[in-house]
Formats: structure tokens, sequence, C-alpha cells
């Protein structure tokens, strides 16, 4: 019977990492997303169809696969490799920053798509609106799209937050299994099973349950809530 204990250090260490690495990761899939998702919501350019398949594109493949093929172009003869060691900066596999980079692209999709879609379903009319009040498109965005569209953001920072937390495959591709490094919780639970600490593997385990039971009541929450704002603004927008 597998029983809980406490956490060690190394437990620890290990969350903390994680939690560094997922922050970071948001934050900058935030920026970098939000763009992509604007522009493929106005778009009519024949290049949508690829770059909604290209951001779509690790929903489908193996982490493995993406992790490969990352520390191939990530590496000494990659030409990002060569290109970050042309700046002085080193390879970034089995780092830190090499980590965020693998993670932003294997958590792209989980940020694009709920900020896509809730500009989607903000529509053209409150835009329309701003406009015949002289609102240039930057004071629209922040003025109309960016409240409209909050519950999508949020989403977007939870599920692109939790699926950060939640990777392996990626991570032990590309970072590897270095202390306060590259070990984040998902290869230490890995470590534990190996070394057949099952009762350390359940406490961390049972913590990874219990965190993405809570992030699906928030998702369900802002959903939900995102549900009747959008109608209430869009009854204001159509009553002007």
């Amino acid at each position: 019977m597998l029983t809980t204990t406490l956490l060690s250090a190394e437990d620890f260490a290990a969350i903390w990492l994680t939690i560094k690495l997922a922050t970071t990761v948001t934050v900058l899939l935030l920026l970098v997303g939000t763009p992509i998702a604007w522009w493929l919501t106005h778009t009519n350019s024949r290049l949508k169809a690829f770059v909604n398949a290209l951001v779509t594109l690790p929903l489908v493949l193996p982490p493995t696969v993406i992790g490969f093929y990352l520390l191939i172009t990530m590496g000494p003869d990659g030409f990002i490799g060569q290109f970050t060691q042309m700046l002085g900066l080193g390879i970034l596999p089995f780092t830190f920053w090499g980590l965020v980079i693998a993670s932003m692209i294997y958590s792209l999709p989980f940020v694009v798509q709920p900020i896509q879609n809730a500009m989607q379903a903000v529509g053209k009319r409150p835009l329309e609106v701003a406009a015949t009040l002289r609102a240039g498109p930057i004071e629209q965005f922040f003025t109309v799209v960016l409240p409209l569209a909050k519950p999508g953001f949020i989403s977007a920072a939870v599920l692109g937050f939790a699926h950060t937390v939640g990777e392996f495959g990626v991570v032990l591709m590309i970072g590897g299994n270095i202390p306060d490094e590259t070990k984040v919780i998902s290869v230490q639970i890995y470590d534990h099973v190996e070394a057949l600490q099952y009762s350390q593997a359940h406490t961390l385990s049972l913590t990874m349950v219990l965190f993405s039971f809570a992030v699906l009541l928030l998702l369900h929450s802002v959903q939900r809530r995102s549900s009747s704002s959008l109608f209430s603004a869009k009854g204001q927008s159509s009553n002007g």
C-alpha cells in the first residue's frame, strides 16, 4: 500500500523549477500568442491555413518527436545552435532557457487557440461601434477586444501554465536530468519510480492530481462567466 511522505529538498527544488519554468513560458507565450491569434482571427491571407496548422502541430506530434528535432536544431550543428554560439551564448540543450524555448513550442496551441476563440466570439460589431467613435486599431484592441476577450486570455494563461507543468517527453529530451537546472516535477517523479521510491512518487503525483483538478475547476468557472459576460456585452453593443 502506498503511503505519502514529506517532500524532500530535491522535490521542493523540482517544484520551484517547474513553477519558474511554467511562469516564464506562460508570460512569453501570451506576448507571442496574442498577435498570432489576432492575425489568425482577422486575416484573409492564403497562409492562414498553413500558419494555423503549424500552430496546432504540437497537439498531434509525439513530444519526443518535437524534442528530438529541437535537440538537433539547437545543438552544435543546428542552425539555432550555430546562431546562439555566434552570439556567445553557447548551445541551449540541457539549459533552463532551452527548456523555455521547447516548452513554448510545445504549449503554443494551448495559448493561441483560447485567445483566438475569444477574439472570434467578440465579432466585428463592437469594433465597428468603436470605429464610429474614432478609436484606432490599437485603442480598439485595448478598450474593446481585451476586456471582452479577457476570459479567453485567462483560460490561455491557465492552460499554458498547466500544460507546461505537466510536460515530460519534451523536457526530458531537451533538458535531461540536471538538478536545479532542468529537473522538473515530471522528471523527478520518473526518477522516484525508477529508483523504486514509490511513496515519494506517490506524494508528488498526488500533488499533480490535485493541481490538475484545481485547474479544471478554474477553467469551468472562467468559461461559465465568459459565456454570460460576452452575451451581455453583445446585447449592449446591439442596443447601442
